[in-house]
């Protein structure tokens, strides 16, 4: 964990929080995503690699009330917090490495977007499965977001692994069963456009 955490440590010491590939000022399509699996607004909703996303305000502004924010980078935890003031008192934070991660608690919906496609490796993502496995509860929600097959390569100068819709459904196999899915078009900060593939799985 400690040569990942370094590396994310760094680009979050290096970049402003709304210059990496990834930033959005609106988080629409997980929003979108996670009010079509409705659940309700006290639903256990946790976000892996949710660093300094505005999800995490859309959702309190749609009404949720139980966020649980993961993030391998405790510097992107901690911006999430001041831009929250005391709104952060009410988040459930989580500095952990996804393969190594250990859950509490089950969550009713978990939403993914642009971590799993960082895993390149199979056994990486078994550790993934695994994990999500131990913590969605059974008729729970998983939303992931990935570069489709058309999309980057490379993100943040690291390998990635680009997924289809029926890629993702094979990989996460008959215990997730793919409910919708949709692309989308992100524009970086930069102006350059990424692909990415939108999945909504219902857990059997």
């Amino acid at each position: 964990m400690a040569e990942r955490q370094a590396y994310w440590e760094n680009v979050y010491a290096t970049k402003a929080t709304d210059s990496v590939s990834w930033f959005q000022r609106s988080a629409g399509t997980s929003l979108a995503m996670i009010r079509a699996a409705a659940v309700a607004h006290d639903a256990a909703i946790i976000d892996i690699g949710g660093g300094a996303s505005v999800l995490l305000d859309e959702l309190f502004a749609a009404g949720f009330r139980d966020i649980t924010v993961l993030d391998i980078a405790e510097s992107a935890l901690a911006a999430s917090k001041t831009r929250l003031g005391p709104r952060a008192k009410d988040v459930h934070w989580i500095v952990a490495d996804i393969l190594s991660w250990k859950p509490e608690r089950s969550y009713d919906l978990w939403h993914d977007r642009a971590v799993f496609h960082f895993l390149t490796a199979a056994g990486e993502r078994a550790v993934y499965r695994a994990t999500l496995e131990q913590a969605l509860r059974p008729g729970g929600w998983l939303i992931i977001g990935t570069f489709a097959p058309e999309g980057p390569q490379r993100c943040s100068g690291l390998p990635v692994q680009r997924w289809s819709p029926d890629a993702l459904a094979a990989e996460l196999g008959a215990g997730f069963q793919l409910a919708a899915s949709t692309r989308e078009e992100h524009r970086t900060p930069g102006g350059a456009v990424q692909t990415f593939t939108w999945c909504r799985f219902r857990r059997a």
